[in-house]
């Protein structure tokens, strides 16, 4: 699967790390940026790209990577077709693909471990959208709040 994803400063180095997982799983990383550890970067100015690029398809899944997650949650959500959510364990990093077709995961690079990360980041990329009715007939609630 090809899979986005940026990072401003404070989650730059967990966003190489994941790189490096991804690909070692045998899957294509986009890069949106940063490219370099840049301390006065900004989290809209990286994570809208990669969001721009969900909406439009021609990524299927991003992972955005600030310091807390939130700021890179809160942006990536303006982006009209983005569903992103702050992922803290497991269980919502898939459950949140299966119920609620969540294509943008955020992470916390100062609040979360390495380990934790990788299991949560496998998690995502792993999981897949159920098509239930239910979780189809919410879905479409939720976008019909983008109109």
């Amino acid at each position: 699967m090809q899979i986005g994803i940026a990072a401003d400063h404070g989650g730059f180095q967990l966003k190489e790390k994941i790189k490096a997982w991804l690909t070692l799983a045998g899957h294509e990383v986009k890069d949106f940026g940063a490219y370099a550890y840049e301390a006065t970067d900004d989290y809209p100015d990286l994570v809208v790209p990669l969001a721009e690029a969900i909406a439009r398809g021609d990524v299927p899944r991003g992972i955005a990577v600030c310091g807390s997650g939130v700021g890179a949650s809160i942006a990536a959500n303006k982006v009209a077709g983005v569903k992103a959510a702050l992922i803290t364990e497991a269980y919502s990093a898939a459950q949140g693909v299966e119920h609620d077709n969540m294509n943008v995961m955020c992470l916390g690079g100062r609040v979360i471990g390495e380990e934790l990360a990788k299991v949560l980041v496998m998690a995502f990329v792993n999981a897949k959208f159920t098509g239930e009715e239910r979780h189809v007939r919410r879905l479409r609630k939720v976008e019909a709040l983008e109109s």
